[in-house]
C-alpha cells in the first residue's frame, strides 16, 4: 500500500483520534514472510576487541568471512527494526518522515537479502558497492527519523517515542559499524603496503584496524575538537572573546574506539560548552572562564568531565535533556529540523576531514562516510536541533560506556563521559524494542 505522504494527508491523519488507531488495525505494510523469517534470527553482537583481533591479520579467507558476516547480520538487524515499526499504531507509522524510513530500511533489506554467499574477492567487491550505495542511502534517516518522532509527540506516549529513537538510532550505529569496518579492511586489504613485500605502510596506519583506531588519545581529541568548536564560534559570532580549553589529568591515556564516536561525543559537549559561555559573558571586557577537561585513567575504564562556567542548563529545559520527543522548544527544534534533510546527504560529504587524510584513506571511501566532525557538530550555532546530548549518550552507551551531566543553576555544567578502555565489551544492541505499549 503507497501511502500519501502530502502535508495535507499527514494533517488530516493527525486530526483523528488516537484510539482509532490501534494495533487491531491493519498497519499500511503487511509483514512478508522474508521479514518473519529473518526476525527469528539472533543478532550476533561484536566487541571493538574482537574488530580488532580478525582484522589484524588480514587474508583473504579472512575478508570473504567478514563478508559473509556482514551479509547474514545486516538483513537480521534491518529484519528486527522493520517488525518494530511494523507494530506502531497506524497514526505514528503513517507519518511521511517515518514511512520514508520505513521504506528505506525495507529496501536495504530485499537487497542484502538476496546477496549470495561471497565465494571471492570479486564477490566481494560487488558486495562492498552494494554496502556504499546503502549507506549513503541512509544519510538521511537521522533528521527523518526525528522530525517523524517530533510530529508524533502527540499521538503515542512521549517515553515509548524516545525509546524507539533511542533503539532506531543505536540499531543504526550497529549496522554502520558493521558495514564500514568490512569496507575499511576491504580497502586495507587492497592497498599496496598491505602486501608483505611492500615498505610503504606507515606506522600511523598501524595504529588503525580497519575502523577501529587503537590509540585514540583523550587529550588529542579534546584538543582537535574544541578548536573546530573554537573555530566555527569565531566565524559566526561577532564577539572575540573565545573561552580557552585546558586539558588535564592523566593526559597520556590512550584506549581503542571508534574515532567518529568519539568526535562526535567530544564535539557535541564541548560546542554547547563554548556556546554557552559566551552567550553569558557577551559584552563582558574580561576574558570568558576557560573549559576545563579532566582525564582520568582507571584499569578499566576512561573518564572525562568538561566542566564550564556557562551558567548551567535553564530550569525548563532539564527534566528534557536526554529526550527526542519532549521539551518547551519542540517546535523550534521541528522548524530547524526541516533545514536539515536538505543538507543530510551532502553535510556528510563535504570533504575528508584531517584525521583520515592522515590514516592515508581516500575520498572514494568517505564519499559515504559519516564524518563527525564534518557534519552536525559544524552546523551554525543557530540552528539547535535538540538531539545532540541525546544521540551523544546513545553512542556512549553503544561500547558499553555512560555520559551524565550535572547543572549547577546559575553556575555551570559538569559532564561526565565513561569509556570502557579496554574494548572487551559487546556493542550494546537490543534484539527486539519492547514497544507493545505504544
Amino acid at each position: 500500500m503507497r501511502l500519501n505522504s502530502s502535508p495535507r494527508s499527514w494533517k488530516s491523519i493527525q486530526s483523528l483520534p488516537t484510539r482509532l488507531y490501534s494495533r487491531s488495525h491493519s498497519p499500511p505494510w503487511r509483514p512478508v514472510s522474508a521479514v518473519d523469517e529473518w526476525v527469528e534470527r539472533a543478532i550476533r553482537p561484536i566487541s571493538l576487541r574482537q574488530l580488532t583481533f580478525f582484522g589484524r591479520t588480514l587474508t583473504e579467507p579472512r575478508l570473504i568471512s567478514s563478508a559473509n558476516y556482514v551479509r547474514t547480520e545486516l538483513p537480521t538487524r534491518l529484519a528486527h527494526r522493520l517488525r518494530d515499526i511494523q507494530q506502531l499504531p497506524y497514526v505514528v507509522v503513517a507519518n511521511p518522515h517515518l514511512t520514508l524510513v520505513y521504506q528505506l530500511y525495507y529496501k536495504a533489506f530485499e537487497k542484502a537479502r538476496v546477496v549470495p554467499e561471497i565465494k571471492s574477492l570479486e564477490d566481494n567487491d560487488r558486495f562492498c558497492e552494494i554496502l556504499k550505495e546503502m549507506l549513503r542511502e541512509h544519510l538521511v534517516v537521522i533528521p527523518n527519523l526525528a522530525m517523524g518522532v517530533l510530529e508524533c509527540r502527540n499521538l503515542a506516549p512521549a517515553d515509548e517515542m524516545d525509546r524507539l529513537m533511542n533503539t532506531l538510532l543505536r540499531a543504526r550505529i550497529s549496522r554502520r559499524v558493521i558495514a564500514e569496518q568490512h569496507l575499511a579492511l576491504t580497502e586495507t586489504f587492497n592497498s599496496p603496503w598491505h602486501f608483505p613485500d611492500s615498505h610503504d605502510r606507515t606506522d600511523m596506519n598501524a595504529d588503525f584496524v580497519g575502523e577501529v583506531f587503537l590509540k585514540c588519545k583523550a587529550k588529542e581529541v579534546v584538543e582537535r575538537c574544541g578548536k573546530v568548536a573554537q573555530d566555527l564560534m569565531r566565524k559566526t559570532s561577532e564577539s572575540t572573546q573565545i573561552p580557552a580549553i585546558t586539558v588535564q589529568g592523566h593526559t597520556d591515556a590512550t584506549f581503542p574506539y571508534i574515532l567518529s564516536h568519539l568526535e562526535y561525543i567530544i564535539g557535541e559537549l564541548l560546542r554547547n560548552s563554548v556556546q554557552a559561555v559566551m552567550e553569558k559573558y557577551q559584552g563582558s571586557t574580561q576574558p570568558p572562564p576557560p573549559i576545563q577537561v579532566l582525564v582520568c585513567e582507571t584499569p578499566q575504564h576512561v573518564i572525562m568531565r568538561i566542566s564550564d562556567q556557562g551558567g548551567g542548563i535553564p530550569r525548563e529545559i532539564l527534566p528534557y535533556l536526554w529526550s527526542f520527543s519532549k521539551g518547551p522548544r519542540t517546535q523550534t527544534r521541528l522548524e530547524n529540523l526541516g533545514r536539515v534533510p536538505a543538507m543530510a546527504a551532502t553535510m556528510q560529504e563535504l570533504q575528508v576531514s584531517h584525521e583520515r587524510k592522515y590514516a592515508g584513506q581516500n575520498s572514494s571511501f568517505l564519499s559515504y562516510h559519516e564524518g563527525s566532525l564534518d557534519t552536525l557538530t559544524s552546523r551554525p550555532p543557530d540552528l539547535r536541533l535538540g538531539m545532540g546530548l541525546p544521540m551523544s549518550r546513545v553512542y556512549a552507551e553503544y561500547w558499553a560506556g555512560s555520559l551524565e551531566l550535572h547543572s549547577l543553576e546559575g553556575y555551570g555544567v559538569d559532564a561526565f563521559l565513561q569509556i570502557s578502555k579496554l574494548g572487551n565489551k559487546n556493542e550494546q544492541v537490543t534484539t527486539r524494542a519492547a514497544i507493545d505499549a505504544v
